[in-house]
């Protein structure tokens, strides 16, 4: 696999990862910063590092197997480990611009 079709792969998870929304904040989690890291191997392999807002999210298990089962559609894809952290811890200050304008906070 050329570092071109990773980073074509890598693009398609992004995307993915744009369509997942945090059922208490109406941003896309990607937008929102709780994507810490994308990391696509050749064999197939997506590990995605991400965090939640707050370490008590009640939607915790329902985020990850969101993103388990959408990344784990994108062509390329064989399978997918989520790892949740909450280092650093999340803040506002992890949003992109598009969610800040989003959410009025800008």
């Amino acid at each position: 696999m050329t570092p071109e079709e990773i980073l074509k792969v890598e693009q398609e998870i992004v995307l993915t990862l744009k369509n997942i929304y945090d059922p208490e904040i109406p941003v896309n989690i990607y937008d929102l910063g709780l994507i810490y890291e994308i990391d696509y191997t050749p064999d197939g392999t997506a590990n995605i590092l991400m965090t939640l807002t707050a370490p008590n999210c009640p939607m915790a298990d329902m985020l990850v197997e969101d993103v388990n089962i959408q990344v784990g559609k994108v062509a390329g894809v064989k399978s997918v480990n989520v790892v949740l952290t909450f280092d650093p811890v999340w803040d506002k200050s992890m949003m992109s611009e598009e969610a800040l304008l989003e959410l009025n906070m800008l």
